[in-house]
């Protein structure tokens, strides 16, 4: 499987990297944290670790550390606007439960 990204996702990601001035794609991965138990990070990325696994998706290069792939492997990243909240949506196919504040999740 892969991460795969939107249309969406793939432009906002890539003005993020363009108005950050550097960085070589996006840095998805997840914490320990929240009453479900672990929640999604996103940062960019300057550098490929030895151990990550990279994907390309809608021209964005998304990089995975070995040991969150197996909590996303799959997972669809959107961006999405919905009134006036808009942020990123996770498509996961490994989520059994979410918390119902939606910060964390169970695999």
């Amino acid at each position: 499987m892969a991460i795969t990204l939107t249309t969406n996702a793939a432009s906002r990601i890539s003005t993020f990297i363009k108005n950050r001035g550097k960085g070589i794609g996006l840095r998805l991965g997840v914490k320990t944290t929240g009453c479900s138990g672990l929640a999604y990070k996103l940062e960019f990325v300057d550098s490929i670790n030895s151990d990550d696994e990279v994907f390309e998706s809608e021209g964005i290069q998304v990089i995975v550390d070995k040991k969150s792939l197996q909590y996303i492997d799959g997972t669809r990243l959107d961006y999405t606007r919905e009134g006036l909240q808009e942020g990123f949506k996770f498509t996961n196919p490994n989520v059994k439960d979410e918390c119902g504040c939606g910060e964390s999740f169970t695999v």
